[in-house]
């Protein structure tokens, strides 16, 4: 895979969220790594320093409700799956991501679209 972004300053950008995410009664979980070099099928690691080849990082983050949450894996190729399930209604994206501060943002509209309390329900 192609490395078109760089995955440990991206994780960096979840790092700089997650204390606005629980002060906003969100629910972020750990964040998650993949090894490209690991055997198949390539289990998800909390430690980055059991990470050799990092080809993805991600996050899930739950929202006040339980029935919320957004799930955004990003790989360094280039593009991210954002998976997300709120208001009674699941969607599942895959932006093209080119820089971490893309990737912040993606981070930033995802959790404020999918797992705010003020946001308009769907109709």
């Amino acid at each position: 895979m192609d490395h078109v972004i760089d995955l440990d300053q991206a994780a960096a950008e979840i790092t700089a969220r997650l204390l606005a995410w629980t002060a906003r009664g969100l629910s972020p979980g750990p964040i998650t790594w993949r090894d490209e070099t690991a055997p198949w099928p390539q289990p998800l690691e909390t430690d980055r320093a059991l990470v050799v080849d990092p080809d993805s990082v991600g996050v899930r983050v739950r929202g006040a409700d339980e029935w919320a949450e957004v799930q955004i894996v990003l790989y360094r190729g280039g593009w991210a799956d954002l998976d997300a399930m709120a208001n009674e209604e699941v969607v599942a994206e895959c932006p093209q991501i080119t820089t971490p501060e893309k990737f912040g943002a993606l981070l930033d509209s995802a959790t404020t679209r999918f797992l705010d309390t003020d946001w308009p329900t769907a109709t």
